[in-house]
């Protein structure tokens, strides 16, 4: 397959990860919400909330990160050295995936019935996405012209940023 068409379709299936990504926790954002609701509600509510967990998660989140990960994978050969710009992305592709596995848990928790997160830590958690998206899209932007350490930077100042953010939310909402 032609270099431009297996980078589209990469880049396709990393949206649709994202989408899928981002979609997840904020169902497990919904779901650890429904602890605090009287019966039925509660019990109708985590039924169909674990049934749209599933769906997304399995329909589209999944087969989603695997093409992600064949498709790059795939692109790998065009690299002759593989470039040091391209080693830092797949480090963050790696905790990427590892993001993704620990959503794989609470997924599976919730499918048990289960809520050991509350919302606040799940939104929390929603945001370590963003901060893989915006590191690995800047690396592949920027490549070479990205210094480490403002990579770093930036990373951490974004993530501080976000922890802001979701403090003056919370208090807004209480309000």
């Amino acid at each position: 397959m032609d270099y431009n068409y297996l980078k589209s379709l990469h880049i396709i299936f990393v949206v649709t990860w994202f989408a899928g990504l981002f979609y997840i926790v904020r169902l497990f954002v919904y779901y650890a919400e429904t602890a605090s609701k009287p019966e039925p509600e509660k019990s109708i509510l985590q039924t169909q909330f674990a049934l749209m967990q599933k769906r997304l998660w399995y329909g589209i989140t999944w087969p989603s990160a695997v093409l992600t990960v064949l498709m790059g994978l795939s692109l790998l050969r065009y690299y002759d050295p593989i470039p040091t710009w391209l080693w830092i992305k797949l480090g963050f592709v790696a905790g990427l995936l590892a993001y993704h596995l620990y959503c794989h848990h609470i997924f599976k928790q919730h499918q048990r019935g289960e809520i050991k997160q509350t919302s606040t830590a799940l939104r929390i958690w929603n945001e370590v996405a963003t901060l893989f998206l915006v590191s690995i899209v800047f690396l592949v932007v920027l490549k070479n012209g990205l210094d480490a350490t403002w990579g770093v930077l930036g990373f951490i100042g974004l993530s501080v940023l976000l922890m802001v953010a979701i403090m003056v939310y919370r208090k807004l909402r209480k309000a």
